[in-house]
């Protein structure tokens, strides 16, 4: 096995350990959230991504979001603070702002 294929298992393993201790979701849920949060986080490093997921107030909300270096404008200043892995940033097109929203949370890709 390539060692970025066993780093990537690694992380998906680690977040799902994640959802089963701070969510409580099974470990075969937590499997899949944590599969679904990286085909997403791979997919908004390439492209425009339509993807849904819950609010903190429990409204269902449709997003079209990106990383994608060359769709998002440039960020001025440094970045001092800590990392939340909880929630995932993402550059909403339409609105274009940054959001963020929890991991736990997300429901489905489009």
């Amino acid at each position: 096995m390539a060692t970025t294929f066993k780093n990537q298992l690694s992380n998906i393993m680690r977040m799902a350990w994640i959802f089963v201790r701070k969510y409580g979701f099974t470990m075969s849920e937590g499997l899949k959230q944590a599969w679904l949060n990286a085909k997403l986080k791979k997919e908004l490093g390439k492209r425009i991504v339509k993807f849904y997921f819950t609010k903190v107030n429990g409204e269902i909300r449709e997003a079209y979001g990106t990383l994608a270096s060359d769709k998002i404008p440039p960020v001025a200043g440094t970045d001092n603070r800590k990392r939340n892995d909880s929630v995932q940033v993402y550059f909403d097109t339409e609105k274009d702002e940054w959001r963020c929203f929890k991991i736990a949370n997300l429901l489905r890709l489009a």
